[in-house]
């Protein structure tokens, strides 16, 4: 097993990998201080609640807590203002009070959901990470929790650090092949923000990453959350250099909610996001080699880099309008310098963000 720590002072907590974690926990729990008298609630969804929920029932049934369970509809659609309301219900219900605890068992949508849960009940209880997908390797780490708007992405929310996140690499094996190259996507940007070697080492090992090979898998997921504890350490609250985490996300999210929060994947929008902010770069004079290192490591993973042309380009920059980023016609960017090393750009128009969008159209009709 390997331990992470993200070091926030008094907020710090650990980030715990390996096989086998989900049976131990009861025992984290103990370990943790977290107390048997208070409720525990644990936020599934229908993809996740068969494989997992009765042995996560169980661990923290035998050692001694007391569990309530809320189970939502898979998808990006169950991060609403309406599901977190009957989240909040079943909290309410179940009895659950100042010292409870909050449990996210699934991918970035629960834990997204199920953090805001904790952290709006009674102004704030213990939240606890159990990610089940690659792609939660980012979300799960760093405390920030949100909901949707059907007009922007995560424009509801708050930053909740969990006590812990608890991440049982076992539950990666039963992922669909689509839901691994999507989260993959997130792994690989983290290389491409802060680490050359480490984005090297992805291309390098990109087939064992696909087949879920356990040392390939474990090795990648401990790289990406410590790039996300390192710069969550250091700026919390995205102050300035948590931004850097945002690549792709700019236009990503816009995607996503264009696509109504079901054609993308959350991972996919982002590789889309991360081909246009190079190709942005580009245009702005780096050299196009950039884009196109950028280009072929994310195909590799069979990840998507056009803008597939039946998206309407003034409905992406509508939703891009709605970004918390978004200011005075202009939009803050994170644009690559190099592989490795990004900046974050607050000057860039909407006309360079049309140029770029027709541009990678244009690429999708070569494919």
């Amino acid at each position: 097993m390997r331990t992470l720590n993200v070091d926030l002072g008094e907020r710090s907590y650990p980030i715990y990998i390996g096989g086998g974690l989900l049976d131990k926990a009861g025992e984290y729990f103990e370990q943790h201080g977290l107390t048997k008298k208070s409720p525990v609630l644990i936020v599934t969804d229908t993809n996740v609640a068969p494989l997992y929920l009765i042995k996560v029932e169980g661990a923290l049934s035998d050692s001694g807590y007391t569990v309530v369970s809320k189970i939502v509809k898979s998808g990006e659609k169950s991060k609403s203002l309406q599901v977190f309301e009957e989240v909040m219900t079943t909290a309410i219900e179940g009895g659950l009070d100042r010292r409870s605890v909050v449990v996210a068992l699934g991918g970035g949508v629960v834990g997204d959901l199920a953090g805001y849960v904790a952290a709006a009940y009674m102004r704030g209880v213990t939240f606890v990470q159990m990610p089940t997908t690659i792609l939660a390797h980012d979300s799960s780490v760093g405390g920030k929790v949100a909901v949707n708007h059907p007009l922007a992405k995560n424009m509801i929310g708050a930053f909740h650090q969990p006590e812990m996140v608890l991440y049982d690499v076992d539950t990666l094996q039963s992922l669909p092949d689509r839901e691994v190259r999507a989260g993959l996507s997130e792994m690989i940007k983290h290389g491409l923000i802060w680490d050359a070697a480490f984005a090297k080492w992805c291309g390098e090992h990109t087939q064992d990453l696909l087949n879920l090979d356990p040392e390939a898998l474990g090795y990648g997921l401990t790289m990406g959350c410590s790039v996300k504890a390192k710069v969550v350490s250091t700026d919390e609250t995205e102050q300035g250099l948590r931004a850097i985490l945002n690549l792709g996300h700019t236009i990503g999210h816009a995607l996503e909610a264009i696509g109504g929060y079901g054609e993308f994947l959350h991972g996919e929008a982002i590789s889309i996001g991360m081909a246009a902010a190079a190709l942005i770069a580009v245009n702005r004079g780096r050299d196009r080699e950039l884009y196109n290192e950028t280009v072929k490591l994310l195909q590799g993973f069979g990840l998507p880099t056009v803008m597939p042309n039946h998206l309407d380009e003034n409905k992406i920059i509508s939703a891009m309008m709605h970004d918390k980023k978004f200011k005075e016609n202009q939009i803050v960017f994170i644009l690559p310098v190099s592989i490795g090393k990004v900046e974050i750009v607050s000057d860039v128009k909407l006309e360079e963000v049309v140029s770029v969008i027709r541009e990678l159209k244009k690429e999708g009709q070569h494919v």
